[in-house]
């Protein structure tokens, strides 16, 4: 039997893009020969690594870990719903998020060279990953994550598709409160002072526009206008928003938290494939298209 050395483990790896273990096992079973080696990795993982990584990933999970005054949140993408319910996929996601609180990574790819193994995948998490696309056949990837330090902390995880963290000082029972509210209605910002102005500008804007399709004084527009960016302010802004749990359906966050003696100093909010863009299937455009090729390949 050969001896295979970390020089070969790493040379088949540049070569194939497969996970370290992976080349390791090859090269035992081809007894160190390096050609038969790659032919069985091949055999067994494909290119699904190398092709996957183009498709789009707007699917997947969005995964938490708290421990103490120290949290994180992450999103992990995959491109279809099918494989974010998939136990090795979860695992993979939840194991990242305590690695972003444990070890502080400063990138995405500073995460993916953490020592981390799964599914007889490793030794990082980034081994992992690419394991797990040969092993399933489909792109995955970590889109962002976001460390929390020295802090009370609340979350709620909404499902696996929506995440919410919550920095607080006061009640925990309110701030887990105000983390599920604003998984349900997705606040911009804390207060209306702080949405950003972009968003207003662009509220503006349109309420401009469908104002001055009023037909009414240039006084009475100004007016409507405002009356919109307010109204607008006070539907994106945490502390204005009614509270879901309200019991007369009336109270704000602003003021249940008030009443219950709590600060919310910030939130994160993720929401899976937020901001991707998708790729729509147009089914019966496909089906015209291959019945036309049909066509012009017999005539």
């Amino acid at each position: 039997m050969a001896a295979i050395t970390a020089s070969m483990v790493a040379e088949l790896r540049a070569k194939t893009d497969a996970p370290m273990m992976e080349c390791k096992k090859a090269l035992t079973e081809a007894d160190g020969d390096m050609a038969k080696a790659e032919e069985l990795l091949r055999v067994k993982l494909g290119t699904k690594a190398g092709k996957a990584a183009a498709r789009v990933t707007a699917e997947g999970v969005v995964a938490s870990f708290i421990d103490g005054t120290n949290g994180a949140l992450i999103e992990v993408n995959s491109e279809t719903d099918f494989v974010s319910k998939n136990d090795s996929f979860i695992a993979m996601a939840k194991a990242a998020a305590e690695l972003v609180v444990k070890h502080n990574p400063a990138t995405i790819e500073a995460l993916g060279q953490l020592p981390y193994a799964q599914d007889s995948f490793g030794p990082t998490l980034e081994d992992v990953r690419k394991g797990l696309i040969g092993k399933i056949g489909e792109n995955m990837s970590f889109r962002r994550f976001k460390r929390f330090s020295g802090a009370n902390l609340a979350s709620y995880l909404h499902g696996t598709r929506i995440g919410v963290v919550v920095e607080f000082d006061g009640d925990a029972a309110a701030a887990k409160d105000v983390a599920m509210h604003v998984a349900a209605m997705k606040p911009v910002a804390l207060t209306s002072s702080e949405v950003p102005a972009e968003l207003i500008e662009k509220e503006r804007s349109v309420a401009t526009a469908k104002a001055a399709e009023s037909g009414k004084p240039a006084d009475i527009v100004a007016k409507m206008v405002e009356g919109s960016v307010q109204k607008y302010l006070k539907e994106v802004s945490l502390a204005d928003q009614v509270f879901v749990k309200a019991a007369d359906g009336k109270q704000t966050v602003g003021q249940m938290l008030k009443e219950r003696g709590t600060t919310v100093k910030a939130f994160t909010l993720y929401v899976v494939g937020e901001g991707i863009e998708k790729k729509q299937d147009d089914f019966a455009a496909e089906v015209a298209a291959q019945v036309a090729a049909a066509k012009g390949a017999a005539a």
